[in-house]
């Protein structure tokens, strides 16, 4: 199975790294992973809603380039449908055997995602209502997606 992380800005933090580059190699077991950072826009810090939306929709584009027209999309965002893990896991069960293999995970930048990018996904999915830092969003996923692949393959680590 082929997964997509595909996410807006650069990790800084080494502890952030670490964290990513641990479930990455632990993932390597089960699929086949691809991290792919798109630039964010830079923005002003008092802009307008016009302006927030141009944001957006620049890192929208480049986000849509990274995603091959077979994927299937989930993009994470606050008003998608939330998941138990158990869901998450049959959920990609389901595509590595229906759906073609290929699954990316879509994670917006500081405004969140483009309406393109959301129109072009073929599932929402939301952590819960409550804000998280993309750069933790990040190690978040790739964890959930490792906890899935263990749950599917019936071995030990989720409880």
């Amino acid at each position: 199975m082929q997964i997509q992380l595909i996410t807006v800005g650069k990790l800084k933090e080494k502890y952030w790294n670490d964290a990513v580059a641990e479930y990455s190699k632990r993932l390597g077991a089960y699929a086949k992973l691809d991290l792919r950072e798109v630039p964010d826009e830079k923005a002003p810090e008092n802009m307008s809603a016009a302006e927030a939306e141009q944001v957006k929709e620049r890192e929208g584009e480049r986000i849509l380039a990274a995603i091959k027209p077979d994927t299937h999309v989930i993009a994470l965002a606050i008003e998608g449908e939330t998941w138990s893990s158990e869901q998450l896991a049959a959920h990609l069960d389901k595509q590595a055997i229906y759906g073609g293999g290929s699954v990316a995970f879509v994670i917006g930048g500081s405004l969140g995602l483009s309406r393109a990018v959301l129109a072009r996904a073929d599932k929402k999915l939301s952590f819960g209502r409550m804000t998280y830092p993309h750069q933790m969003m990040k190690v978040l996923v790739l964890e959930q997606v490792y906890r899935a692949f263990k749950i599917n393959r019936g071995e030990p680590y989720h409880k």
